[in-house]
């Protein structure tokens, strides 16, 4: 089985069951792969989403999939867990859910003239008129509003503060 067919594979069994796929990373080798998911239910505030009861449930029930029909090696290692509180932001439905809320992003090198890490209130995804041109509209700490191409964004994430 192809890769993006086996992670729409993965995100449907994972919805069917009531759950939002928030991540798939594939980590290991090829005699030992590492699936690593992180699910939540839908519309979950950070924290208050699956259970570690959730997590052993999905992944009881992804494992006979996996087993068979997915062509993995005998060796693969399956973990599901939440996304945490620190949720990433991977799919546009995030950038648009978490409007309002403090998220950092990280980039091969400065975000918008600046660092590497950025950090700020979400204000949305703006959508270019090209394909696949998409910013993430960001109000930094010293109230400045800057765009952060998406494609220049390694990985983000929802800032929790203590």
């Amino acid at each position: 089985m192809d890769e993006s067919r086996l992670d729409r594979e993965i995100e449907s069994r994972v919805e069917a069951m009531g759950f939002e796929l928030v991540e798939l990373e594939k980590a290991g080798s090829k005699a030992r792969p590492v699936l690593r998911l992180r699910i939540d239910l839908p519309d979950s505030e950070p924290g208050r989403g699956v259970s570690v009861e959730d997590c052993t449930r999905v992944s009881r029930a992804l494992q006979p999939f996996l087993d068979s029909e997915a062509g993995l090696p005998p060796r693969y290692v399956l973990e599901v867990s939440s996304p945490g509180i620190e949720r990433p932001l991977v799919r546009p439905r995030d950038w648009e859910r978490f409007v309002g809320r403090e998220i950092a992003l990280h980039g091969r090198g400065p975000l918008a003239g600046r660092a590497r890490r950025l950090e700020g209130t979400l204000l949305g995804l703006v959508r270019g008129e090209g394909d696949g041109d998409e910013r993430v509209r960001l109000r930094l700490a010293d109230d400045e509003v800057v765009e952060v191409p998406r494609d220049e964004i390694v990985r983000a994430h929802l800032v929790f503060r203590w």
